[in-house]
């Protein structure tokens, strides 16, 4: 397997994954600071001229406390571009990326060369987020540098396959960077994901109960006191299925077990295309791995104890293989 110069200043192989509405610059300068990458979506700078502010924003943070602290560089950081027919922005917001020269684009819901290959000629990587091992192919058929397997569990749009399957699947043919996502939100599954033969652990859910993050009290509370069984996987509200807290879906006046299918035709990120109720604004995403989590903190001391177990789960380990 092979993994980017990009990546070598991490203190942890992790990747926040991009938050819709919920990820901003503060939590990206955060998580970089902290060692691990921080992404977040374009889509998330509204209107389209504050993606050129928070680019300058990123950048210009990440270089004074590079300067400041050389023996603790910053990891990189990604923008997440949604490649789908309703993101009108797409090709504006390439441009303001290419003139801070993005290091990395975590591209999702389409596959297009042209923005593999805008990505390249600044000398900047694509992952692209895939459910099986068929898009997989196709990612990288077209163009993309690495695969983010969204697996069972994941926040937000996520597939139903085991990360047992989806790995084993596309390590058979592809040896180059892998961020496994799906219910990871302690140190050891950091440490199972690279034993499944992934080179990083893509975290989302953990970070929404963050002093950084963009969200409500009561969303990151419920972050808090949530647990596996109350998520639920619904394609109703975007028209694509995905994991979303039970709780939210019944403060919206809607029966959690009772969902019917959503209007892919109907997309629109969050503006209320199949309900009355706004995808990620009313309706809260989030991943089965919350569990793990037990206090909204601050990112770097989320980041010290994802730290803490990872390398506690590496020592035992050890102990028990010799």
């Amino acid at each position: 397997m092979s993994r980017p110069a990009l990546f070598d200043k991490l203190r942890l192989p992790v990747i926040g994954s991009p938050l819709f509405i919920i990820s901003g610059p503060e939590l990206v300068i955060a998580q970089c600071k902290a060692g691990i990458v921080g992404s977040f979506p374009a889509l998330n700078a509204r209107p389209a001229s504050q993606l050129d502010e928070w680019l300058h924003q990123i950048t210009e943070e990440l270089a004074a406390h590079n300067r400041a602290n050389p023996d603790r560089p910053a990891a990189p950081f990604a923008v997440n571009q949604i490649v789908h027919k309703s993101n009108n922005r797409l090709m504006e917001d390439m441009a303001i990326c290419a003139k801070w020269q993005v290091p990395l684009l975590i591209t999702s819901l389409g596959a297009i060369k042209e923005v593999f290959d805008g990505a390249h000629s600044w000398g900047g990587l694509v992952f692209h987020d895939v459910i099986n091992d068929r898009f997989a192919h196709k990612a990288i058929e077209k163009g993309a540098d690495g695969l983010i397997p969204v697996a069972a569990g994941a926040g937000g749009h996520a597939g139903t396959l085991s990360p047992f399957a989806m790995m084993q699947e596309i390590r058979a043919w592809f040896d180059g960077p892998v961020a496994l996502s799906g219910s990871i939100a302690c140190g050891r599954s950091i440490l199972a994901a690279q034993a499944l033969g992934a080179d990083f652990a893509y975290i989302g859910s953990p970070w929404i109960a963050t002093d950084e993050a963009r969200a409500v009290d009561d969303y990151k509370q419920a972050i808090v006191e949530g647990h596996a069984s109350d998520i639920v996987y619904s394609s109703l509200f975007t028209g694509v299925h995905g994991n979303y807290l039970r709780g939210s879906i019944v403060k919206a006046g809607l029966d959690p077990d009772h969902l019917p299918e959503g209007d892919v035709t109907k997309m629109d990120f969050g503006s209320g295309g199949n309900t009355d109720a706004k995808a990620w604004k009313d309706i809260w995403g989030s991943g089965q791995g919350i569990g793990a989590v037990h206090a909204v903190e601050s990112v770097a001391d989320r980041v010290d104890r994802l730290e803490g177990e990872y390398r506690t789960a590496i020592a035992e380990l050890r102990a028990v293989t010799g």
